[in-house]
């Protein structure tokens, strides 16, 4: 980013910063502070250590996933879902909900929109694997009711093998990220129901995933669609895992989201480095930097890629030639980098290491949709 763009942003931070807080003032002294809610969003962590992010948010839009909707409801869900006032400098505590781990809380605050992060040391460390869930309460301020909610995270157990970091658009969701207008139009006039998964994704990450080895959904949108995101899993049973978005508002570097790279590669590490003895499989997509991404954290982490899947989503020819030397690069330092065409491709180099089950080997490529 130039000098110019980074001091605007600053500006604008500072002035958005501003904003919020009068309206925070005028709201308690108007006495329209109405509902206060805590939206957690799924973690993931291990038998000593859970961490968890959420937000909090001032009278957030209730949006559903409607057989019958149509363009101007799903249009209007958007905005609910866009429209919601952050909470800044909010203070939640959390506390893990097992007798034995009374004393394992956290109070954290929330920063300027209104984003917390729990990251929490058990001690002694927890003796089943799965779902875990911490008890969140919101302490100030206090909104016309009190504010609770249960967050929940994934333990793997020691039976892990590996992980699985995934991309979402167009990876898993067809999305037409190489397409701005068509993305646009897709994102904002779609729901749950409406979206569509690539063939073959549900019975491909249940065989990855097995409820065992930690899967992580990575992308570059915004915090505003997660609720979209889990009902569109929901409807086309993949795997619920923990996702990591982005924050869309003003910062004192960025105006607009445009730092993809920096926020897929920092996610990436931050897993790596939370699960150091689990080699990881990276999923991906052509449009974008996924190639690139994946191939910078083949070098910086020696050992710890045990294959590299992108999907063929551009018909650039150029593209393909650079993928394909990417591709290259990484098999020369020893990790397999397939550029496919479709999930089935990806399924079966998984299926001949091993990594998939047999019933995943059973399954037509019709029945893994």
């Amino acid at each position: 980013m130039s000098d110019w763009q980074q001091k605007f942003a600053g500006l604008a931070h500072g002035a958005e910063g501003r904003f919020d807080s009068w309206k925070e003032k005028l709201a308690v002294r108007l006495r329209t502070r109405e509902r206060l809610v805590i939206v957690p969003y799924q973690g993931y962590g291990r038998s000593d250590h859970l961490v968890l992010r959420g937000r909090v948010l001032r009278n957030p839009g209730e949006t559903t996933a409607v057989d019958n909707h149509t363009l101007w409801d799903n249009l209007a869900d958007m905005y609910r879902r866009f429209a919601s006032d952050e909470v800044p400098g909010a203070r939640v505590r959390a506390q893990v909900r097992r007798a034995q781990f009374d004393a394992a809380t956290q109070e954290v605050t929330a920063d300027e929109e209104g984003f917390f992060t729990i990251s929490l040391a058990l001690s002694p460390p927890l003796t089943q694997a799965g779902w875990q869930e911490v008890a969140l309460e919101l302490l100030h301020p206090q909104g016309d009711a009190p504010a609770y909610a249960t967050g929940h995270m994934f333990v793997p157990p020691p039976t892990a093998r590996f992980g699985i970091i995934s991309d979402l658009d167009d990876t898993v969701v067809v999305s037409h990220a190489t397409n701005l207008l068509r993305m646009a139009r897709e994102v904002f006039t779609g729901s749950a129901k409406t979206r569509l998964p690539f063939p073959g994704v549900a019975a491909f990450y249940r065989a990855l995933h097995q409820e065992q080895n930690p899967l992580v959904y990575l992308s570059s949108s915004p915090w505003n669609l997660y609720d979209l995101l889990v009902d569109f899993f929901a409807l086309n049973n993949i795997p619920q895992a923990p996702i990591f978005l982005r924050d869309w508002g003003i910062t004192q570097t960025e105006i607009l989201p445009t730092q993809h790279h920096a926020h897929k590669l920092g996610a990436i590490r931050e897993l790596l480095a939370f699960y150091p003895h689990l080699p990881f499989i990276l999923i991906g997509d052509s449009g974008q930097h996924d190639p690139e991404i994946y191939t910078q954290v083949v070098h910086e982490h020696p050992g710890r890629i045990m294959a590299v899947y992108i999907r063929d989503v551009t018909p650039d020819p150029a593209r393909d030639t650079a993928v394909q030397q990417l591709a290259t690069e990484v098999a020369a330092v020893g990790c397999p980098f397939l550029l496919a065409a479709d999930t089935h491709t990806m399924a079966q180099h998984a299926a001949a290491q091993g990594w998939v089950t047999n019933s995943y080997k059973s399954l037509s490529y019709q029945q893994s949709v």
